[in-house]
């Protein structure tokens, strides 16, 4: 199980960074964003840095506020946020046309939290690819708690240059994570490279939509605080991946902003005006608590210094991420399903085709879609 008491969060705080070179992290990685005179070439240039640097600062407290799968889900009135992450992944899981016996790659896999619960939804095998050692050792405990330790495993490496033949996996997936690439094209053509030709590629995906203005102060400030609050060289556009999936060589079947049909919105457990007593510690007062609890933890030494500044940054993603969502200029829910076509056929034309799903038989990406709306969902499928 997850992650749930003071103690815990205070004791995972910093991950495999050294308690007493935190502080130093938290300088290193600011500076790689604007507000702190960083530039969009330097996280691309030391992405590996940068994001191992986000996920040892901030695993601990993505664990203890929202549990073990990190990302957002389109929700149903009257339903928990754990309940529609949950039908989330299940989603995914159908969409793919998962099998007993498959073989799949998790692309980005955090903690692990997706894996197992897809894992035991479809009875496949799924492999965790993931650069981050403090989360690899994390998701394999929770594995071994889950017992899923014959079929859920993991592997360090960077999906940017994955350590797999060709052709190794029945199906891939990857859950608001190949956002952190600093090229779309390269980390698609590796997904391309390990999945069998004839199967499928499905993703949600963070992405600026097109209610984003570059020329608007605004929508930059807002984009940055997203980028600092959580890790990533940049935020590309959703035409900027669909291009690149395609460059890649994937057909994309067929897409849907699942943000746009969802009846409660996709940031609403960051909106401080929301309360949950099934979400509590995402809420205003939730957030309030946990931020006097850390000032506390860090003052007698239970939690190393700087752990305010990483509850600070995190603090100013979630303002970023329900601004962007009301502006609709980001969404992490657009989700896609792609297609690796066999070299010998050529009768898929590529034609996106916008609706609520398929019959299965492709791949399913969801992305973050608005100024910033990690709830559009663009799904792709082989007909």
């Amino acid at each position: 199980m997850s992650k749930a008491g003071a103690f815990d969060l205070a004791s995972g705080l910093g991950g495999k960074i050294e308690k007493d070179d935190v502080l130093s992290a938290v300088d290193k990685y600011e500076k790689y964003h604007s507000d702190f005179g960083g530039a969009e070439k330097d996280r691309k240039d030391n992405y590996t840095d940068m994001v191992n640097k986000y996920y040892d600062l901030v695993t601990s407290f993505y664990e203890y506020g929202w549990g073990e799968s990190f990302h957002f889900a389109p929700r149903w009135k009257g339903e928990s946020l754990k309940e529609s992450i949950k039908r989330h992944e299940h989603f995914l899981a159908l969409q793919l046309g998962l099998k007993p016996g498959h073989k799949v790659l998790d692309v980005g896999c955090g903690i692990g939290g997706p894996l197992r619960e897809i894992a035991r939804f479809s009875s496949t095998s799924v492999m965790g690819i993931n650069n981050n050692e403090y989360q690899i050792t994390r998701g394999k405990t929770l594995n071994r708690v889950a017992g899923v330790e014959q079929t859920c495993d993991f592997t360090k490496a960077d999906f940017m240059k994955m350590p797999f033949s060709d052709s190794s996996f029945d199906a891939v997936y990857a859950i608001e994570a190949t956002c952190h690439a600093p090229d779309a094209v390269g980390c698609y053509q590796e997904i391309f490279r390990v999945l069998k030709p004839g199967q499928s590629f499905a993703a949600y995906e963070w992405c600026m939509t097109d209610a984003f203005d570059p020329n608007n102060q605004e929508h930059q400030r807002i984009k940055a605080e997203i980028e600092i609050g959580d890790g990533l060289p940049d935020i590309r556009s959703t035409r900027q991946c669909l291009a690149a999936l395609k460059e890649a060589g994937f057909e994309v079947i067929w897409e849907k902003d699942l943000a746009k049909d969802s009846p409660l919105p996709w940031y609403l457990p960051l909106d401080t005006s929301h309360f949950s007593f099934s979400s509590f510690r995402l809420t205003a007062v939730g957030r309030f608590i946990t931020k006097n609890m850390v000032m506390g933890l860090e003052y007698v030494g239970l939690a190393p210094k700087g752990s305010q500044r990483v509850q600070s940054f995190l603090e100013k993603a979630a303002e970023g991420l329900v601004a962007g969502g009301k502006f609709h200029s980001h969404c992490p829910q657009t989700a896609r399903m792609y297609y690796h076509p066999p070299a010998d056929n050529h009768s898929h034309s590529g034609d996106v085709k916008t609706g609520t799903g398929g019959n299965g038989g492709g791949a399913a990406v969801s992305g973050k879609m608005g100024f910033n709306n990690p709830a559009d969902d663009i799904l792709y499928s082989v007909f």
